[in-house]
Order: structure tokens, then C-alpha cells, then sequence
């Protein structure tokens, strides 16, 4: 069998969720961007917990979380997670999702800081990739890597959120990554309401289209939520068009560095502001911590 049966889920029937109600996710500093092109990138514990803080107030009910050093550079180190986590509970409830990603095949501390700090949700890639940037004007490429996540690496990860009690976002760049999420749903090792993100814009996945979303909506197995994840350009009309389509969505500084006015962004508050006016404006309204528990099946707080 290599494809999904179309009348194959794997889920029980969901409940009907509230089509007024947008999960508003806030990605706060990654790993790529720095300080020289955008001053507003938080570095430290205390620096990302602030822009927690400042994202939550705004509307956001979920943060999506990398580490870094003191100097910007990207760490895994499980000390940093779990610092991140103090200083951001000190400040507010908002909901955790860790990232995993790493073009390493060793996952050991994605592995140790999941069980040590058990966020409610783990960011999984869900596919191998092509994972570059050109720049049209220099006729070149910024960067050039495969972004390698083996079913092996995936199925390491994905064990130790269900022991640790880690809701598994399912990062999307392509509409193979999310037709490949079948086996592990038949292995049981993914459980339903299933959470999809489906990220455009980055070169070598699926373009940055209003067809884009709807194709990997038309895929994921029926009852699952999901968001857009919009890098780079055009992020705030995908943005805009996931709410408009029933999604959830995210922005921050990881995903963009401007307003759409083109203005250069001064914190991750005032794009999630942004986002919220955009949800608002279609006639729908940012979840609350405890809607987004619910409608992420997240169960009850620890």
C-alpha cells in the first residue's frame, strides 16, 4: 500500500468546533534571523518570556518556541528549554510549543528537554526537503541545504511527546508531508483531533497560493485543525486567507520581519495585533487559552 485510503482516517468523528473561534499562534524568534535584521529578535530566556508576554496581551494563545544563546546563535541545549519555560510561567499561562527541528539525525535533547519540560505542544517536521533561499538580485543562493526527517526520526520524536504528554503539531511544508502522515496514524502513534500546520512560502515546498491551503486541507484527514504558516512574502495575505478559510493561524518574527505596511515589525505584540485585527475582520475571534486547550485537544492543564 503506498497511499491513503481515501475512506481511511484512523480517527473517531469529531465534534463540531466553533467556526467564529481562530487559534492565534505567535512564532517568536527561530533560528535563522538576527538582531541586524531586525532589532526586536529576542535571544535570551528572559528576552523570548518578555515577547511571550507581549504576544499573549495581544491576542495569542500559543507561542512557538527555539532556543538560543546569549549571542543569537541556536541551541537545543535542555537547560535553555527549560529556562525559557520558567521565565515565560513567571509572566503568563500562555500555551508552549516547543520546536524539534534540526537537520541532525541525532534527536537525543529534542528528546530530553520534551520530557524534562513538557510543553503542551512539540512542533514535528513531517518530511525530507529541499531547504533553501535564493536571492533574485544577487542570481544565487542565500543558502542550500536537505532538511532530512526520516519516518525514524519522525517516530523518535513522536514517542517521546506521547510519553511525555506533547501534543504533536504536524509542520507541513509540502502536500506529500501531509499525505505521509497515514502510516503513523495507522501504527496508532498519532491520535485524534490531529493538529496540521501547513507552511508556504518556502522554496523548495509548497508555494505561498490560496490553492495551496485548500489542497492540504482537502488531504488532512477529516476533523483535524490547522493552520498557515506564512514565510517571508506573503505572509499577511495567507495569513488573511487562512482566516478567511477557517484555519488558525500564526505570525511572528520567525515567520516575517514587517507590517504589512512595509514598516519594519518592533516586536512580536505588534504582529499578533495585526493578525488579531485580521481575524477580527473577518468576523472571527482569537481563542482564549483555555478555547485553544480545548480545540487542540490539549486536555487539561498539568
Amino acid at each position: 500500500m503506498n497511499s491513503m485510503p481515501r475512506s481511511f482516517t484512523g480517527q473517531p468523528k469529531s465534534t463540531p468546533r466553533d467556526p467564529d473561534v481562530c487559534v492565534v499562534t505567535c512564532a517568536l524568534t527561530g533560528v535563522l534571523a538576527n538582531r541586524k535584521q531586525n532589532t526586536g529578535i529576542p535571544y535570551t530566556p528572559s528576552e523570548i518570556a518578555n515577547e511571550a508576554k507581549r504576544a499573549y496581551d495581544a491576542g495569542a494563545s500559543v507561542v512557538h518556541l527555539h532556543a538560543r544563546t546569549a549571542e543569537g546563535a541556536p541551541t537545543f541545549e535542555p537547560s535553555v528549554f527549560a529556562a525559557i519555560k520558567r521565565e515565560i510561567r513567571a509572566r503568563c499561562p500562555v500555551l508552549l510549543n516547543y520546536s524539534t527541528g534540526t537537520i541532525l539525525d541525532d534527536v537525543s535533547q529534542q528528546v530530553a528537554y520534551l520530557g524534562a519540560c513538557k510543553p503542551e505542544i512539540g512542533a514535528l517536521n513531517m518530511g525530507t526537503m529541499n531547504y533553501s533561499k535564493y536571492s533574485r538580485q544577487r542570481k544565487e543562493f542565500v543558502f542550500d541545504m536537505v532538511f532530512t526527517n526520516t519516518y525514524e526520526k519522525i517516530i523518535k520524536l513522536l514517542v517521546a511527546m506521547n510519553e511525555a504528554g506533547v501534543k504533536p503539531e504536524l509542520e507541513c511544508f509540502d502536500t506529500g508531508h501531509t499525505q505521509g502522515t497515514w502510516p503513523l496514524i495507522d501504527m496508532g502513534l498519532l491520535k485524534a483531533p490531529l493538529q496540521f500546520s501547513f507552511i508556504v512560502g518556502v522554496l523548495g515546498g509548497i508555494p505561498a497560493e490560496v490553492d495551496s491551503l485548500q489542497l492540504q486541507t482537502k488531504i488532512m484527514p477529516a476533523g483535524s485543525e490547522w493552520e498557515c504558516i506564512a514565510i517571508s512574502h506573503g505572509h499577511w495575505r495567507m495569513v488573511a486567507a487562512a482566516a478567511v478559510l477557517g484555519g488558525n493561524v500564526r505570525t511572528g518574527l520567525e515567520d516575517h520581519l514587517y507590517m504589512p505596511d512595509g514598516s519594519m515589525a518592533q516586536s512580536n505584540g505588534a504582529m499578533v495585533e495585526q493578525a488579531v485585527a485580521l481575524v477580527r475582520g473577518v468576523g472571527r475571534r482569537p481563542a482564549s487559552v483555555e478555547e485553544a486547550r480545548t480545540l487542540l485537544g490539549l486536555g487539561a492543564p498539568r
